[in-house]
């Protein structure tokens, strides 16, 4: 059974077969055309066989002379490069002797100046929600077009009903707000209101 399992030649079984009734040990390989066991193959060009090097318990330290015949102690030589640009370090120069000021500082006090005073306006989180809800529906319409809308419908629904709380959360608190500031502008009040 175990023959039949490892699928070999009708060859190898009766080698084998034979093997088993005399009694010998079973081969580690058996080949699929002969009994005779293979010579290894005579390489071609002898090649020297790689021995791993054993080191030995004293260090081996080269001699000075050996170190210094090497390229260990030439120096490079130093071959200067321009760090900055002397044009520029000219003309601020000049501008400096012929105003008394130097130009590019005043430039760079104006340009922060300027990006204080521009502040970036907040984005707006009622428009914030919006987008997210929008973005919300448009996967889940991918989802429903792959076919995957059932297992994802509960879960996006669930966040655009959050998103939907939290503008409700917004819109009341800007109301509030401009119910308040109408009171200030008008403190008479709204005449159209009933009397409580």
């Amino acid at each position: 059974a175990m023959m039949e399992e490892s699928k070999l030649t009708p060859f190898q079984r009766r080698y084998l077969m034979d093997r088993v009734k005399r009694g010998d040990t079973l081969p580690l390989q058996c080949h699929p055309t002969s009994s005779k066991e293979p010579a290894p193959a005579a390489p071609a060009f002898f090649l020297p066989v790689c021995q791993p090097c054993r080191l030995s318990a004293k260090p081996h330290l080269r001699p000075a002379e050996v170190c210094q015949a090497g390229d260990a102690y030439t120096r490079e030589k130093f071959k200067p490069r321009a760090r900055r640009d002397l044009e520029k370090e000219k003309q601020r120069l000049q501008n400096i002797l012929a105003t008394g000021k130097d130009v590019v500082e005043h430039k760079v006090k104006q340009i922060q100046g300027q990006t204080k005073e521009e502040e970036i306006p907040e984005p707006d989180r009622f428009e914030e929600l919006v987008n997210e809800i929008q973005e919300r529906r448009e996967f889940l319409a991918e989802m429903e077009a792959l076919g995957q809308g059932k297992k994802y419908q509960r879960i996006v629904l669930t966040e655009i009903s959050q998103k939907m709380r939290e503008m409700e959360i917004i819109d009341k608190k800007r109301s509030e707000e401009m119910k308040e500031i109408m009171t200030k502008d008008f403190p008479g009040g709204n005449k159209s209101d009933p009397p409580n």
